[in-house]
């Protein structure tokens, strides 16, 4: 029987700290994942759907993005997606009622765990100017209102349209062609906020965005390098993976300020090895690095590989370098020149501890570099992915089997919806293709991100705030600052699930458009629909629900927004020329046109037919062939950059906990760190704790501190405990979006604009 949802916020004082796991998964992560989804879904609704996650027949998992094999398991989901799945297939609702016992202000006092928890939203929603409640309001007042919203404004750039990595790749191509239509690149989404360092370092220096490898090269690969990212909590399914290039041979290395469990030891619930005889074991070796230092750790492989090459030539691929890359003796000088105690001191590790992992390297003859997070959310990220590409590069680990770059993308269709359009500094040839499609002109000056729409809207120069998905406000930097900006706006309209703190935080007017998801039966024209999305590695396949939807006439987000457009564009001249009623009511005709502006979607409904898998095209793994300025994979001279913390204060990365994804919490716990019953910690190295005079338990408020504007600035979190945990000493770490208040706005990764979520300085007060 499914529960109620909860009638209160988390309450910390039940926290309880207990010891840190030691290995992943298991059969723990079974029974909780199938106590969440009887708690959401019951028993019956809860098999009916779990045994449809990722099937060929089925719906994509609207968690993360990692990749199916071929061939898939009768139960293809891991804990984290189940606990995905069951948060949409809830059998919660969030009805009009709801709203009129629940002011606006009453909804804000509450935390992100308790709004969405109350279920899945049902009917579209106003707040009037001036209310204190929301009312219902039908669908066609509720698009006619939004329409006339946009259609009001005195210049497009007044309008910021957000979109989240869930959004399928029909509706996200629809949205973009409603915003160019109206007039403007205003674009931020939630890439800005994570891996846009990536997509900025591999462009750059390969030529395209996105990783290189499949999934059977991750299986075939000699040597894995796991950096700045913990898939036991946030690609649980890519454990598996893992687990198959160890049986295969594999060495990995686990590069990380924190031991994460899922990386050590891995119990494959599926296997009985697993199950019955221990696991496998995955890291060969764990790095601990200080946060920042990944830059330098790279430097220090690529400086020992190339010493090596001097003494025994044939350590650096010089078939592949003098064929296929630039810049090679640039980099070779910069990277020799950099003193061994400036690398010990970035990184925290010994001279002969960074050769030794440097000594792996050398010896592998195909290597993959994976990273997430932990390297894109620095001031140097995009610097040390270039040191990345640089190393993987000297041994020609690009566009062989077994070897490339592998940034894993955090939300489903995050990598898709940038394919097929939303970017605010689009390429010309995207849009002429559009332009050509659709018998209009797109604009050409590039728009805002996520940190200049947050400036826009502070600023008061953005009138209205459309999100797509996501929950803005708790996604980004500088919580204060969003939300001063957001109550700027003369409207702000949320397509949504359910019910989050963005929902509450609101322009002068706001709109909720209750969407279906992953998990629903779309049917529109006479028959059921489907979308596509991407996945990380740059495949693309179908997903259909199969769900009664939570309400009689709701509407998917790709109707919504091709209903949305027809009524903006009605009667106005140099509109996109498109039937926006047969796009709504047949996604086909979207990706009929999809596949005459992207290229690699060429025949794609054919191609997504009977549960088949795609992989759009990719120069640099196909044929090594690099799109960049020298028309060569670039090497890259990069300065060593890491981060310098303040006497008596500590550098703060934010993170997941595991009962999270993104800014979504399913519960309250952090199983594998021994966190239990609340989230206002802060993970610290025993001694800092006894060097700040505090003791382990200790109640504190986190500070931020940053050169701003106006001189010193700061932020504050309250009510934090102290927790010892094995960290390198003066790093430290909590759970967003509790610490996303610390993160300041003026503080974004060079070239990218990332936020620096992973480089905090904070110091730590007692309460009084």
């Amino acid at each position: 029987m499914a529960k109620k949802a909860p009638t209160a916020d988390i309450d910390e004082s039940m926290l309880t700290v207990g010891e840190r796991k030691r290995e992943a998964v298991g059969v723990p992560a079974v029974l909780n994942s199938l106590k969440i989804a009887v708690d959401q879904m019951g028993v019956r609704r809860s098999a009916e759907t779990l045994l449809r996650v990722n099937q060929k027949d089925g719906f994509d998992c609207p968690g993360c993005a990692w990749p199916e094999t071929d061939k898939r398991h009768v139960a293809e989901f891991c804990e984290n997606g189940a606990k995905a799945v069951a948060e949409e297939a809830t059998i919660r609702r969030v009805e009009p009622e709801f709203f009129s016992r629940h002011s606006v202000a009453e909804l804000a006092e509450h935390d992100d765990w308790w709004l969405g928890q109350q279920g899945r939203l049902s009917d579209p929603m106003i707040l009037d100017e001036g209310a204190t409640h929301y009312r219902p309001i039908s669908w066609h007042d509720a698009l006619q209102t939004v329409a006339d919203e946009l259609r009001a404004l005195d210049d497009p750039n007044e309008a910021i349209f957000y979109t989240s990595g869930r959004a399928s790749n029909e509706s996200a191509f629809l949205y973009q062609l409603l915003v160019r239509g109206l007039g403007t690149n205003n674009m931020p989404d939630c890439s800005n906020m994570c891996h846009e360092s990536s997509g900025s370092a591999l462009g750059e220096t390969l030529g395209i965005g996105k990783g290189t490898v499949s999934i059977e090269d991750i299986h075939r690969a000699e040597l894995l390098i796991i950096a700045g990212q913990n898939p036991g909590t946030n690609h649980p399914r890519m454990l598996t993976a893992l687990e198959k290039a160890k049986q295969n041979g594999a060495t990995i290395i686990a590069v990380n300020p924190l031991p994460e469990a899922g990386l050590m030891h891995f119990n494959n619930p599926q296997t009985p090895r697993g199950v019955v005889f221990g696991g496998t074991k995955l890291a060969d070796d764990f790095v601990q690095i200080r946060l920042g230092g990944d830059q330098a750790l790279f430097q220090a492989i690529g400086k020992h590989l190339l010493e090596k090459e001097q003494e025994s030539p044939g350590v650096v691929d010089r078939s592949f370098v003098d064929a296929h890359t630039s810049g090679f003796d640039d980099y070779a000088t910069a990277v020799g020149s950099v003193p061994w105690a400036d690398l010990e001191e970035a990184t925290g590790l010994s001279e002969d501890r960074m050769r030794g992992v440097a000594e792996r390297v050398r010896a592998s003859g195909s290597t993959i570099v994976c990273w997430a997070m932990g390297l894109t959310q620095h001031k140097h990220s995009v610097a040390t992915l270039r040191d990345v590409v640089s190393v993987l590069l000297l041994q020609g680990n690009i566009g062989r089997e077994g070897a490339g770059v592998c940034p894993v993308r955090g939300h489903s269709n995050v990598q898709g919806d940038r394919t097929v359009g939303i970017y605010e500094k689009p390429p010309e040839s995207f849009l002429d293709a559009l332009n050509a499609e659709f018998a209009f002109a797109s604009p050409r000056e590039h728009g805002h991100d996520t940190v200049a729409a947050i400036r826009a809207m502070q600023a008061g120069e953005a009138k209205l705030f459309m999100a797509l998905g996501g929950n803005f406000l708790s996604a980004t930097p500088d919580t204060a600052a969003v939300e001063e900006g957001m109550r700027r706006t003369r409207m702000t309209v949320q397509i949504s699930t359910k019910l989050n703190r963005s929902h509450v935080v609101t322009g002068a007017r706001a709109v909720i458009l209750p969407v279906l998801g992953r998990t629903d039966r779309d049917t529109r024209g006479g028959g059921d629909q489907r979308v596509t999305v991407e996945d990380s590695m740059g495949a693309v396949h179908a997903s259909r629900g199969r769900l009664a939807p939570p309400k009689e006439g709701m509407l998917s987000e790709t109707a919504i927004i091709a209903r949305l457009a027809g009524l903006v564009f009605a009667g106005r001249e140099n509109a996109p020329r498109a039937d926006w009623n047969g796009l709504e009511n047949d996604y086909s005709r979207v990706r009929h046109h999809i596949s005459r502006v992207v290229p690699g979607f060429e025949d794609y409904e054919k191609r997504i037919e009977k549960g088949r898998t795609f992989y759009l095209p990719n120069g640099p793994r196909d044929a090594r062939e690099f799109r960049t300025a020298t028309g060569k994979a670039m090497f890259t001279a990069n300065a060593l950059e890491y981060p310098h913390i303040p006497e008596g204060r500590l550098l703060l990365q934010t993170l997941r906990s595991h009962d999270q994804f993104n800014t979504t919490i399913y519960g309250k716990d952090d199983r594998y760190r021994g966190i239990h019953n609340g989230r206002r910690v802060v993970l610290i190295n025993t001694e800092d704790i006894a060097e700040a005079g505090f003791s382990e338990g200790d109640i504190v408020d986190l500070v931020s501190e940053w050169d701003g504007p106006a001189g010193l600035e700061e932020r504050r979190a309250e009510e934090f405990r102290l927790v010892a945990y094995d960290t390198p000493r003066r790093n430290a770490a909590a759970y967003y979006p509790e610490t996303n208040v610390l993160v300041p706005l003026e503080s974004f990764a060079d070239v990218s604009g990332t936020p620096t979520s992973k480089a905090v300085v904070v110091r730590l007060e007692r309460r009084a």
